[in-house]
């Protein structure tokens, strides 16, 4: 890990504003995944974002808006993250979704297949069509005519946008994690996972 989670009490005024509502938000839509530490300090991609808010701050705004207005099947969205965070390898991002991708109904068949970066049986057609396209993308490759008129049959043009759009921000998340070497919190040290 190449910077620490910062305290609440340590943070200025903007920054201590941006916090509580990252907590509010995580602690509504993410509550069964640990994104606080023993101090308060926000984890995972939160971290970054507060020791670099003048990028953070944005890139955040950019997150949040993917959540608040999401469109999207909760499951199928979690099948999209997934494929990206394998992709990545993002530890951070692999765990979080793993539990939030449970908490959706995603089978434990699946999910584990989808953390390998595998390609899993059983996924219903919005699901498939949402790992097809996240694993083109994060494998440098463009969506082909066929791929994306097929998705836009099952998701409508509204959903395909919003999908990449998706895809693109937890490409993000996972940079970020990626680059300052974020953990899991069951890696952390003295962690209670």
């Amino acid at each position: 890990m190449r910077i620490k989670p910062l305290p609440p009490e340590s943070l200025n005024d903007e920054a201590r504003y941006v916090h509580e509502e990252i907590a509010k938000l995580v602690g509504s839509s993410q509550s069964h995944v640990k994104m606080m530490d023993e101090n308060g300090a926000l984890l995972g991609p939160f971290a970054p974002m507060l020791h670099y808010p003048h990028f953070g701050i944005p890139a955040l705004s950019f997150l949040r808006t993917l959540d608040t207005l999401a469109t999207l099947d909760k499951r199928m969205r979690e099948v999209a993250i997934l494929t990206v965070g394998a992709a990545y390898d993002a530890r951070f991002e692999l765990y979080a979704h793993q539990i939030t991708a449970s908490a959706v109904g995603l089978p434990a068949n699946i999910i584990a297949t989808l953390a390998a970066g595998g390609h899993p049986h059983g996924l219903n057609e919005k699901e498939n069509i949402a790992h097809i396209i996240a694993y083109a993308l994060v494998s440098g490759h463009a969506i082909h005519d066929s791929t994306y008129y097929q998705a836009t049959e099952v998701l409508g043009k509204d959903g395909v946008a919003e999908l990449y759009f998706l895809i693109a921000g937890y490409c993000l998340i996972a940079i970020i994690l990626n680059g300052f070497d974020i953990p899991a919190p069951c890696l952390l040290p003295n962690s209670s996972l």
